[in-house]
């Protein structure tokens, strides 16, 4: 019974790491959409202006593309 018991714990530990995992990616590729919606805001405001006045807005949403994304899992060992 001790050794199923550690499997089982083991198992859990597991799926909670992976669902914590998860969880930051989304957190993170939510941060990137919040940055777009700003960016689209400053284009809309700023009109010819945009490319000099939202510069940064664009540099940081370009970085958060190559850097945030979703990452999961394909299936569960078990």
């Amino acid at each position: 019974m001790p050794v199923d018991e550690a499997r089982l714990a083991e198992y859990k530990a597991r799926l909670a790491e992976r669902e914590r995992i998860i969880r930051e990616s989304w957190v993170r590729t939510m941060e990137a959409k919040l940055v777009r919606e700003k960016l689209d805001r400053c284009y809309e405001t700023e009109g010819v202006n945009h490319m000099e006045s939202c510069k940064e807005l664009r540099e940081r949403y370009i970085d958060m593309l190559r850097d945030n994304r979703v990452q999961g899992y394909k299936h569960i060992d078990v």
